[in-house]
C-alpha cells in the first residue's frame, strides 16, 4: 500500500509505503500523483519512506518504478529514501550511478532529517 503525504511544498512529492506494494498501488496512487507533479514542475524532489511494516514490492511495482524513473530522468532533482530495509539500501547504492540528481538514504529514525533535506533550499 502507498500513501501520499499531502503536506509537501510545491515541487516536492512524498509517499509512504506500507505492507506489500503492488503494481496496482503504482497505477492507482503513485503514478497519477507523480504525473501531476512532473507536469507542473521542471524539477521534482521525491520523499519515499518505506514504513516499518513494509514487506516488499511485487515485480509489477518494481517495473513501474523503473519506468517512471527513466521516463522522467532529467526531472529528478533530489530523492530521499527512508528505510532500514537492507536490500533496498544495497540496491540504491549499487544503482546510484544511473539515478539522476541527489539521492540520499536515511535510516527510519532519521525521517525528520530526510524531510528537512528534501525541502531545503538549493542555496543551503
Amino acid at each position: 500500500m502507498i500513501e501520499i503525504l499531502n503536506e509537501m511544498p510545491p515541487g516536492v512529492v512524498g509517499f509512504v509505503a506500507k505492507g506489500q506494494v503492488t503494481r496496482k498501488d503504482y497505477e492507482d496512487i503513485l503514478i497519477p500523483k507523480m504525473t501531476e507533479i512532473l507536469a507542473a514542475h521542471r524539477k521534482v524532489r521525491c520523499y519515499y519512506e518505506l514504513g516499518s511494516d513494509f514487506s516488499g514490492m511485487d515485480p509489477g511495482a518494481a517495473w513501474e518504478d523503473f519506468k517512471l524513473g527513466v521516463q522522467h530522468i532529467t526531472q529528478w532533482e533530489r530523492i530521499a529514501v527512508v528505510t532500514d530495509v537492507e536490500w533496498v539500501r544495497f540496491a540504491l547504492a549499487a544503482f546510484r550511478f544511473v539515478i539522476p540528481g541527489e539521492v540520499r538514504v536515511f535510516a527510519s529514525g532519521d525521517s525528520v532529517a530526510a524531510r528537512a533535506w528534501i525541502i531545503e533550499s538549493k542555496s543551503t
